[in-house]
């Protein structure tokens, strides 16, 4: 995989960034994904640790400019995910965690925010995004909702606003900023 060339920074120093923000309300039919070809299991990480969740949060992120929750002291991250709304999924291919999904009902019950989502590096071009992507949204609608939100960004991997609008998401608006980049 090519490594990803950040954006040019504006005079500030600061890396302009596009935000797309998507919903989806209705449930579309799930398509039929074949699951991984090797050995591969999707598991809720129940009252996971700082450590744990930092370790996904950057091994998915480091290559898509992911800071927000970086910018978060350990106190303040494990409020988040340790909160009853906030749900965690681990993709495992071979016993070794391939990618995770957060999904969030914290601002409102009758929406489910798919906050994080992504791939390690090791594992993007094996099909186990759009795999997972499914899987995170049946998880979601199962419970009911009455829509589903995403947001992505011109950071993120190329593919994913084409793959969030692909399995029935629809942007409601977008948002310019600039964001202070972390090494």
């Amino acid at each position: 995989m090519p490594i990803k060339r950040p954006p040019t920074p504006t005079a500030s120093g600061k890396w302009p960034v596009i935000i797309t923000f998507l919903e989806m309300r209705d449930r579309m039919q799930a398509a039929h994904l074949p699951a991984p070809a090797v050995p591969h299991a999707i598991i809720r990480a129940e009252n996971p640790t700082v450590s744990f969740y930092r370790f996904l949060y950057d091994a998915v992120g480091k290559d898509w400019g992911w800071v927000d929750r970086k910018l978060l002291s350990d106190a303040e991250l494990e409020t988040i995910i340790s909160r009853p709304e906030t749900e965690l999924y681990v993709l495992y291919i071979r016993g070794v965690p391939a990618g995770y999904a957060e999904l969030n009902t914290l601002n409102m019950p009758e929406v489910i925010d798919l906050a994080y989502f992504g791939i390690m590096p090791e594992f993007i071009g094996m099909k186990l995004g759009p795999y997972m992507l499914n899987w995170a949204l049946e998880q979601a609608w199962s419970k009911g909702p009455e829509r589903v939100t995403v947001n992505t960004c011109t950071l993120d991997h190329p593919k994913a606003l084409p793959m969030y609008q692909r399995f029935g998401f629809q942007p409601i608006r977008q948002r310019e900023v600039e964001i202070d980049p972390l090494d």
